[in-house]
């Protein structure tokens, strides 16, 4: 419908619960799980902390599920955290969390996935279609642009392309793609279990001997240096990748059907049944292949391929390589789905470039958003590898976490009488373990990850001059909803 006191259209509540689930689910499994493992059993050598970190990453994700389904059924608006941050925090904090998002989060992710994609198709095609097209040195770095960079271009364009369509059409896309990736992990974690030639044996073991390719010795088990506080931070960051996303229902939640029922069901449900089959597939890794065969698993390959092969036969490389490549491009199309909804309420707040804030009469949907975000996750994927992106996005996205989590208390002072048609299971005790237990890994990290964390708090304060020049040239003119939703 058209907002007639603005003259402009309205986003259209056109996603039900199971599309919902569906864009948590799909945005959450896509590569995290499939080549995680290899560097969590490098970090902190046994399965049993491997294990220990998947359950410890699931558990603080539930929380923030916990949490945020109070905050996002009592405001149902797009872009979720930017509008939370901004009702609970100010203005430019939600500009930081929408630049954080546009420069860095939900387009590494979108460039991440697109070129493991392009990796899961090399594996498919044998090898054959990975070709050096370019290389230079940059100020002492080497540069070089391969063939699988260009087809992650292409996979940004295609799904970019098709978000441009009505946001019904992106819900049931995104229904089919959970349903193969969750097809994908049953098969490879009871199957592991059922027809491989395992051991419970492998579980007592560790990967002191493993290769562990490109990990670095501070974060290696046995190596020199190697602290386990510092390897079992690094496989938590690890293991949150693989749980990254399961607040994106938060993002459309202008578009989801009765909110108030359907946000936290999908927000709570979605990210249990994750850490469910997470453990799951980890478990049957470990019950297959020895911690040393994990770890010394080649980075052109993952550690799922290797275990289906084991009971599947040579079939099985073509086989995951399919499912590997329909798993990456479901959660790069609902990461491309959600994530344009904040460039969009950005700039309908005033904060954002004015065309970034239109809907297709068409449609319904932000084409121009969707465009530009498009345009710099393409750029992204030429430039960076798939280890250095999601750390940058990992850390990022968690500062803003932890704040969202904090706005609970805020909007339960702020606003005592609103309607919440969902309140947070164990508050205030769950939002504040939420928020210590994020706050303690951010410290971790900046002090075991310090170049990383720094970058990514460079890139992030970065947005401050933007903030600034965006604020001169519109005034702060916007059509921001009131406070009280």
């Amino acid at each position: 419908m058209t907002d007639r006191s603005k003259g402009r259209l309205d986003l259209v509540r056109g996603l039900g619960l199971l599309a919902a689930v569906s864009i948590i689910i799909g945005n959450v499994i896509g590569t995290g799980v499939f080549l995680k493992a290899r560097v969590m059993t490098c970090n902190v050598g046994s399965p049993g902390w491997v294990l220990t970190a998947w359950i410890a990453a699931g558990l603080l994700s539930l929380a923030g599920a916990l949490t945020y389904a109070e905050i996002a059924a009592m405001k149902p608006k797009a872009a979720g955290d930017y509008v939370f941050l901004r009702d609970a925090y100010g203005r430019v904090t939600s500009f930081l969390y929408g630049w954080m998002q546009m420069f860095i989060a939900k387009t590494g992710s979108q460039a991440a996935v697109s070129v493991a994609f392009a990796i899961f198709l090399n594996d498919f095609l044998g090898g054959t279609l990975r070709r050096v097209l370019y290389t230079a040195d940059i100020f002492g770095y080497p540069y070089e642009l391969t063939s699988l960079q260009i087809v992650a271009v292409m996979m940004i364009v295609i799904f970019t392309t098709i978000n441009c369509a009505s946001v019904w059409v992106g819900g049931q896309l995104a229904t089919y793609f959970t349903a193969i990736k969750i097809a994908l992990v049953l098969l490879v974690g009871i199957g592991a279990f059922l027809l491989a030639d395992g051991s419970f044996g492998n579980f007592a073991m560790n990967a002191a001997s493993g290769t562990c390719e490109e990990v670095a010795d501070t974060v290696k088990y046995g190596a020199a240096g190697f602290t386990f506080l510092g390897g079992f931070s690094a496989a938590m960051i690890g293991a949150l990748w693989g749980y990254d996303g399961w607040n994106n229902v938060t993002f459309v939640a202008g578009e989801v059907k009765d909110p108030g029922r359907n946000i936290p069901i999908a927000l709570i449900g979605g990210t249990a049944l994750i850490m469910v089959l997470y453990v799951i597939i980890n478990a049957g890794y470990f019950y297959v292949l020895t911690p040393e065969m994990i770890a010394s698993v080649s980075t052109q390959s993952s550690v799922a391929q290797e275990v289906a092969v084991r009971f599947l036969g040579a079939g099985a490389l073509s086989l995951m390589a399919i499912g590997l490549m329909a798993s990456s491009a479901g959660t790069l199309h609902t990461s491309i789905l959600s994530g344009a909804r904040v460039p969009y309420a950005m700039a309908r707040d005033g904060l954002m470039f004015e065309r970034l804030g239109r809907l297709s009469e068409a449609t319904r949907v932000p084409v121009g958003a969707l465009i530009v975000q498009g345009i710099w996750a393409c750029l992204l994927a030429l430039s960076g590898s798939f280890d250095t992106l999601t750390n940058y996005v990992v850390f990022g996205s968690w500062i803003f976490y932890t704040l969202v989590g904090g706005s609970i208390f805020v909007f339960r002072r702020k606003y005592p009488d609103m309607e919440r048609p969902y309140k947070a299971f164990g508050y205030p005790v769950v939002p504040i373990l939420f928020i210590l237990t994020a706050t303690a890994l951010l410290v971790n990290t900046v002090a075991t990850d310090t170049m990383n964390s720094l970058i990514g708090i460079f890139l992030l304060l970065l947005g401050l001059p933007v903030y600034s020049y965006l604020n001169r040239i519109y005034g702060g003119r916007g059509e921001s909803e009131s406070s009280d939703g």
